[in-house]
Order: structure tokens, then sequence, then C-alpha cells
């Protein structure tokens, strides 16, 4: 494939994907899994307005404290918050900086497919189709620690296979470097060591050359202890997460397992991950791997042994992922587009004029399968949570000072609603706001109550607590509150 083609194809990847996001970039959050986009901006904005030390990410649903909670480290929250600095506070700003991370992973995937089967084209039929995943296009613009995760893990996947042809020690230390800062940002994402590791038995035990593999080892595993560090001290703060602990504690019964399973496996895999114009390029793939006895390349074993850690997740995480966090398999997405580029390729290369039609005809389709499936995510007008806080933010953020302290309620995810309030408190769900812990928030600092439940702010026994009514708008009501 000429050289100015490939770059053609390249920028023409940048250019439809810009203008495919074009009219969301300016989108504040809503959609799917806005209690995880929510989290994570008020991360960002939080660094920003408050504190940039990056071992204190906090969050709005504070009460009177510091509000500092350490999940995964906060890199891609930090880099972000620092990018205001420069360009101001936006959303805008926070979606361009996830869209440019996107298309470093997208480059990724092409140098990854590049270098384990040296084909062009091969590399370029399998970028292009995983920048047109649906899932993949939803999710980066939108502020995921996921999305840095995956980049670095693609590219330090790169580096490694790099330092496999070349035997230059930096692309191994990279090759560290990147695959932790992964794990930094997205836990899930240290069963990409499974690569090197493997790679390392396996020369250990072929040229038995015990110094020279454990400096080798040394050199990749060294940037894992940071990770390591981190994990170990924050995850007991983290109390009772299903992520840590997935089917050790599964409450779920087999039934709903299998039906998880199986929409995962006829629905989510089809239809969000590969796009339906992929799927015969994926299942072509699987069957490539067995005409041409894949299975004599010397990187096989490398992405066998990737492809069940990864499964082994998927089957450990299932309860978790249910039927809708498709976000958490973000690890599943360069193993994938592998299958779908080596399919697509053979199906392409077999001779037949009418196989080559297709193919370039599928992979036409993508764009348009993709966008179709993912515009119902970015209808302000079902945006997943109350549409009010959507609606009229700017009134409900400016009614009341900043450094207001605040109750609201009901929000189950406890990120939402201040995030779109923009202010710092106690959040209540399931009309859950008793006299007594009204009271007691109303002692620690609480001046302001917002409240879409006309069961707790129509309580006769919450009532005497309300001042007066400040605001109205939608369900959404303001008091000012008082002490008794």
């Amino acid at each position: 494939m000429r050289k100015y083609l490939k770059n053609i194809v390249l920028l023409s990847i940048v250019f439809i994907s810009f203008i495919m996001h074009y009219q969301h970039f300016s989108k504040d959050i809503i959609s799917i899994h806005s209690w995880r986009q929510t989290q994570t901006q008020s991360t960002i904005n939080n660094f920003y307005e408050e504190d940039m030390n990056i071992l204190n990410p906090r969050r709005n649903d504070r009460g009177n404290g510091d509000g500092i909670f350490r999940m995964e480290f906060p890199l891609m929250q930090w880099l972000v918050a620092g990018s205001y600095y420069v360009f101001g506070k936006s959303i805008l700003v926070t979606r361009l900086f996830m869209f440019g991370i996107g298309l470093l992973s997208v480059l990724g995937m092409h140098k990854l497919l590049l270098i384990l089967f040296e084909k062009e084209i091969l590399a370029i039929f399998g970028a292009w189709a995983f920048n047109f995943s649906p899932s993949f296009f939803y999710y980066t613009i939108n502020p995921l620690p996921d999305n840095l995760a995956l980049c670095c893990a693609i590219w330090g996947l790169v580096m490694f296979f790099k330092w496999t042809e070349s035997n230059k020690t930096k692309q191994l230390i990279l090759c560290g470097i990147l695959l932790s800062i992964g794990v930094l940002c997205k836990l899930p994402f240290i069963l990409y060591f499974i690569v090197p590791a493997v790679y390392l038995l396996r020369n250990l035990f072929r040229s038995q050359q015990y110094k020279k593999n454990l400096l080798q080892g040394a050199l990749v595993f060294m940037s894992l202890l940071f990770p390591l560090i981190w994990y170990i001290t924050v995850i007991p703060q983290w109390g009772g997460n299903g992520i840590v602990s997935g089917m050790l504690d599964n409450s779920i019964n087999f039934s709903t397992l299998v039906d998880f399973l199986t929409h995962n496996l006829i629905s989510t895999l089809p239809e969000l991950l590969l796009n339906y114009g992929s799927v015969l390029f994926f299942i072509a793939g699987f069957y490539f791997l067995f005409k041409k006895k894949a299975f004599r390349n010397s990187h096989f074993l490398l992405i066998i042994a990737l492809s069940f850690s990864v499964l082994a997740y998927f089957l450990f995480e299932i309860n978790m992922i249910a039927k809708i966090h498709d976000y958490y398999l973000f690890p599943f997405y360069p193993l994938l587009f592998m299958l779908v580029g080596y399919g697509a390729f053979n199906i392409y290369t077999t001779g037949k004029k009418s196989f080559k039609i297709i193919t370039i005809a599928l992979l036409f389709t993508l764009p348009i399968t993709c966008y179709i499936r993912m515009y119902e995510r970015w209808v302000p007008e079902s945006p997943g949570f109350n549409r009010d806080l959507l609606e009229y933010k700017s009134e409900l953020r400016e009614i009341i000072p900043n450094d207001a302290l605040v109750i609201i309620g009901n929000d189950v995810s406890r990120y939402i609603s201040f995030y779109y309030i923009d202010k710092k408190g106690w959040g209540f769900d399931n009309d859950n706001l008793t006299p007594d812990k009204l009271k007691t928030m109303i002692d620690n600092g609480a001046e302001f109550l917002y409240s879409d439940s006309r069961k707790v702010d129509s309580n006769e026994l919450i009532t005497p607590h309300l001042d007066e009514l400040i605001l109205k708008k939608g369900s959404i009501k303001v008091f000012r509150l008082k002490h008794l």
C-alpha cells in the first residue's frame, strides 16, 4: 500500500470522526453512564478550582469535609484540569482532549497491527474498523479514565513488540511505563502485563539465560511498582466496591448471569463493540486463523495468553458488567480488532473481485451504522436523568453562592445532580432524608435544599426546617434552610 494512500486513509479517519462528533463536542454530559462521566468531570473541575495536587482527587458529595476520594490514579483528570489553565474551564475542552486521546488510540492500533502482521492494508482496515466501533465512538469524547488507559495499553504493546524485533532497551522500558500508566488509570489493564510475562518466561525456559531474562523482566515490571502501591493503599478505602470482589461476592442467581452472558455475546459484542458491519470480518478472522495456521506465528502464544486473561476478567466481573457497563470491556478492543483487521484483509486478498467489493462496501458502511446506532445517546430530550437538571442548570447554579453547602436529592448516583448544580454538600436518594439527618446536616453547615421529591419537601416533619422557597424550576425546588 503506497505511503500517500495510507496517509490519506489515516487523515480521513481524523476528518470523518471529527465531523461525526462535531455537533456533540459542546453538549453537556448526558445519556448512558452519566453517573461515571459526571464523577470524572467533577474531579477535573475540583482539581482546577481547588487543588492541583494529583494525589487529592475530590468529589462533591462530601458534606462539610475535604471530599478527597481516591479510586483509579487520576492522571487523566489532572491533565485535563491542567489544560483548563490554557484554554479555560469548559466541557468542550474536556471533549476535545478526550478526542485527541481517542485518535492516538486509533494510531496505536494501526501501529500494533502493522507490527504483528506486517501488512499495511491489514493495519489500515483494522484501525478504520476500530475507529467506528460504536462504543469507542461514543466514549472517545466523554470524560472517562478508561480512554487514557486503553491508549497507553495499546502503545505499551506497540513498544513491546517493537522491542522483540529490535532488542532496544529503551523500547522495553517504554513498554513497562506505558502499561503501568494504563494500570494506574484503570486497574483491569494490569492484564496486559501477561504479554511480556509470557514472552520472558518462554525465553527463560528456552535459553536458560537467567541473568539476562531477570534483567529484562526488571526493566519492564519495575514501573508496575507505583500502581501496586497506589491500589494497595486506596482499595481498602473503597468499602464494598463490587468491582474488586466480582464473582467472589455475587448475589445474582445463575439464570440471570446466563442472561448477562447471552446479552453480551449476541447484543453488546456485535452491536456496540464491533459494529454490525464488522461482524463478518470478525468471524472470518477466526476462520483464517485456523486455515492459515496462525498458531505457528511466534506472537500467537502471547495474544492467546492475553485473550484468556481478558476473558477470565470478563467472567469474574460479569455480575458487575451486567447488560449495561460496556465501558468495562475496553480491554477487549485490541483483541477484537486484531481479528477484524485480519479477517477483512484475508477476505479482500482472496483474489476474487466480488470479495474485494464486499470488503470495501462493508468498511464504508461502518461510519454510517456507527452513527445511526449512537445517535440516540446524544439527544438532550432524553438525558438519562432528571431533565430539569440539564435544562435549568444555569438558574440552579446561580441562585445561591458558589461556596454554599447544600443538600440535594433524589440522586442515587450522588454525582449527576451535584455536577449540574455545581455545588458541594450532602446527597440523598429514594426519599431517604429524615428530620434527624436533615438537622445534623444543617448543624454541619448545610444552607440550602435542592429537592425533586415532594415526599421529602412536603413532609410535615421536614417543613419546619425550610425557611423559604427561593426557586422552582420544573420538578426541582430550592429552599433556604433554617435552624430550629
